[in-house]
């Protein structure tokens, strides 16, 4: 089900730099998994009521009102690393 291209391609889109043994055992993992949704496919749902958490109960929808936004000093206090009043992420693409 999951080749090495694809591996390669989940590897570099999770930002993961796995070992090749980490590689074949995310692979075995992720292929497990698919199998087993695979196998739900062929479960008979006819019949089956759509889940419902809480049944009997509706969203209760607010109203979307403006607030105030934090000032920056506060969003920024408990920030990992920041410059120039900015949060400092690492690059998501590229190396």
């Amino acid at each position: 089900m999951i080749d090495e291209r694809l591996m390669a391609r989940i590897e570099r889109l999770s930002g993961l730099k796995l070992s090749p043994a980490e590689r074949e055992a995310l692979r075995a993992d992720l292929t497990r998994i698919l199998e087993y949704f695979q196998k739900l496919t062929e479960l008979d749902t006819e019949g089956v009521p759509p889940f419902e958490p809480l049944p009997g109960r509706v969203n209760v929808w607010r109203e979307d009102e403006p607030q105030g936004s934090l000032p920056q000093e506060a969003a920024l206090a408990n920030a990992p690393d920041k410059e120039d009043g900015y949060f400092r992420v690492p690059p998501v693409f590229g190396d």
